[in-house]
């Protein structure tokens, strides 16, 4: 097994090693910050090596709780119990207001975990990648026969989670036109291979785009400016993309943002001295970056928001933003129906071979599903890897468990070198309820009920699992959601294979009941199928 043991067990070190993963693929180290301008790994530098520190120390039969980022103690559970359990910005409704989170914040008492960042999950843009491919995939198959080819994609935003589409597009053989007001994230698109060429002139990127989509070649083009005077821009010189949406910072006003004609040294003054001001500037530039793809929308354009609230900000300005659907209802949640969803897992071992290893296993043992059959090869190809080797694939309810149980033997049997965790987005089946995003229009209108993803993380705690997170976020956008988040470590033990069977059933299976229970005839099918006592 793998070499350089700093904790008392390889369940303890692998947990300690995402956190690590986590980090090296953060947008600013330095400040914690992983991904979204403010979603961290931990609270602050004295919590993080706080909690390096309990994980080298923590025992088989404890627990190490963490509240928002700062190791709080360690409980002496049992050897069935998780080894770690945290909750992240959990705020009574009442004071779930964006000016109370952020005074906490402030103070030091809280912060915002993101989805896959505070619970040491993230893998770096291939986590958003297969699922923005597998969406394009979607929109693909709906509206132009199955191909993008001679499609152009026009979108904005290359941070940590946005990064992933211009590759996502390639891969999906179409062209995208991604603009970023960032040179540093473009760059570092660019040095990844997520991003193919750049330029500041939006005459010879749309020049590019128009060769490259009339050859009918896979293409992305990087075009630095603000989405608010860019694309405007585009519509006017009578660009008509055939798919829109976008991914810059909407989610958080203060922090994400950029107002049209700030430079960044404006924006981060006007954080600490004005920040009302820089929020409203922000809206008002929102409010011109939605009015363009509405405008795009009504010539004909497949538009949609993918997730990052920009249509409840433009709403703010009067903008009838929510014309444009939502990714998730759009083309995700008859996958969800079905328990389908972004699984993840990563190599502890730092081996390369042991994802070619678990690559080979998935294909071989998942002819059928054609997500893995069409990503797998793909991701190999094109998937850079950076930190810890990973893969992110879509597999459905039992198939997640039947997988992780193959590792495990395959752990047991020497053939890894270390021990592989298994987890997955917060948006996931059974993972989040956000009326704004994966929960939006629920036929039942059970959209804002958060027991959900809480009776996912009690199953999950339940069943054993390794790491179990429940996370919100205070104000604003992430006021409106709670999700649940999970890691699973495969360390070749007969007791892993317990806590894999046990955790990984629950976790999908109450995914496939909260949508059967919606009314998704698709979701009873998947649950009746499952074989689970269900008592709908």
């Amino acid at each position: 097994m793998a070499n350089g043991l700093r904790c008392r067990g390889w369940r303890q070190e692998t947990l300690l090693r995402m956190l690590e993963n986590t980090l090296e693929h953060a947008e600013r180290p330095d400040e914690l910050i992983v991904y979204a301008g403010l979603a961290k790994a931990a609270r602050d530098h004295d919590a993080l090596a706080a909690t390096v520190r309990a994980l080298s120390e923590l025992d088989e039969n404890e627990t190490l709780v963490i509240q928002s980022g700062k190791p709080i103690g360690v409980f002496p559970t049992g050897p069935a119990a998780p080894l770690v359990l945290m909750a992240t910005s959990n705020l009574i409704g009442r004071w779930a207001t964006s000016s109370h989170f952020y005074e906490l914040e402030q103070r030091g008492l809280i912060m915002w975990g993101g989805y896959t960042a505070g619970d040491w999950q993230y893998i770096g843009s291939q986590g958003i990648l297969q699922g923005t491919y597998q969406t394009l995939v979607a929109v693909a198959d709906e509206h132009f026969g199955g191909d993008l080819a001679g499609r152009l994609v026009v979108t904005a935003g290359l941070g940590g989670m946005g990064g992933a589409q211009p590759l996502a597009t390639v891969l999906a053989g179409g062209v995208a036109l991604c603009v970023e007001v960032d040179p540093d994230r473009i760059k570092r698109r660019l040095d990844s291979g997520y991003l193919m060429r750049s330029t500041s002139s939006v005459d010879e990127a749309i020049s590019w785009a128009r060769e490259s989509v009339a050859a009918r070649k896979a293409d992305s083009i990087g075009l630095l400016g603000n989405a608010a005077t860019i694309l405007p821009l585009l519509r006017d010189r009578g660009v008509v993309p055939d798919v829109v949406t976008d991914q810059t910072s909407a989610h958080d006003l203060k922090y994400g943002y950029v107002p049209a004609k700030l430079t960044a040294a404006e924006v981060a003054a006007l954080r600490e001295q004005d920040p009302d001001e820089l929020i409203r500037l922000a809206e008002e530039s929102i409010a011109t970056h939605v009015e363009c793809m509405l405008a795009w929308q009504d010539a004909g354009a497949v538009v949609f928001e993918y997730g990052n609230n920009i249509r409840a900000q433009a709403a703010k300005s009067g903008v009838d933003a929510f014309r444009i659907p939502i990714f998730v209802e759009r083309y995700i949640r008859p996958l969800f129906c079905r328990g389908l969803g972004p699984f993840r897992w990563l190599a502890a071992s730092g081996d390369p071979a042991d994802l070619d290893v678990i690559d080979d296993l998935v294909v071989r043992n998942f002819p059928d599903n054609p997500l893995v059959a069409r990503w797998i090869p793909l991701a190999r190809e094109h998937v850079p890897q950076a930190g810890l080797p990973a893969r992110i694939s879509w597999l459905a309810h039992g198939e997640r468990t039947r997988m992780a149980l193959l590792v495990n033997d395959a752990v047991r049997r020497g053939e890894l070198k270390g021990p592989v965790a298994f987890t997955r987005d917060h948006l996931d089946a059974g993972g989040v309820s956000q009326p704004l995003r994966e929960t939006e229009n629920m036929p039942d209108g059970s959209d804002a009920v958060s027991d959900w993803p809480l009776l996912n993380a009690l199953l999950t705690s339940g069943s054993g699992a390794d790491l179990v997170a429940i996370h919100a976020g205070g104000g604003g956008y992430a006021g409106y959601m709670q999700s649940a988040g999970v890691t699973l470590v495969a360390d070749g033990t007969s007791a892993a294979d317990d806590r894999i069977s046990a955790a990984l059933t629950a976790d999908t299976g109450i995914g496939i009941m909260r949508y059967a229970d919606a009314g998704y005839p698709a979701a009873a099918d998947a649950v009746r199928e499952s074989g689970l006592q269900w008592f709908g």
